[in-house]
């Protein structure tokens, strides 16, 4: 169907992109806080990561905090798009299923 985005289409990578959303109006979210909030183990978080930021959809910054090494996430204005495209077609889909 036109709208849905294979890339956020992933289980993964939906739950990352829904969490990067609603928080793009704040600091980019943490690594360690991105895994709590999608149960993921931190190689599948980083390949995900990885895969999301490769098609444009978010933008990482690693930097250190004192001597501790800090990974961030942020959704991207493309990124943002493909989400609410995504979710607007899911929503279409379960409204025609309603009728």
């Amino acid at each position: 169907m036109e709208g849905f985005d294979d890339i956020i289409h992933q289980p993964l990578r939906l739950r990352i992109m829904a969490a990067l959303h609603a928080a793009r109006k704040f600091e980019p979210l943490e690594f360690a806080r991105l895994k709590r909030l999608t149960g993921a183990t931190d190689g599948n978080l980083g390949s995900h990561l990885n895969a999301l930021e490769g098609a444009g959809y978010l933008a990482i910054t690693k930097d250190f905090v004192g001597k501790r090494p800090r990974t961030r996430a942020a959704i991207t204005m493309a990124g943002e798009r493909a989400f609410r495209g995504h979710t607007d077609c899911l929503r279409d889909l379960i409204d025609e299923a309603r009728e």
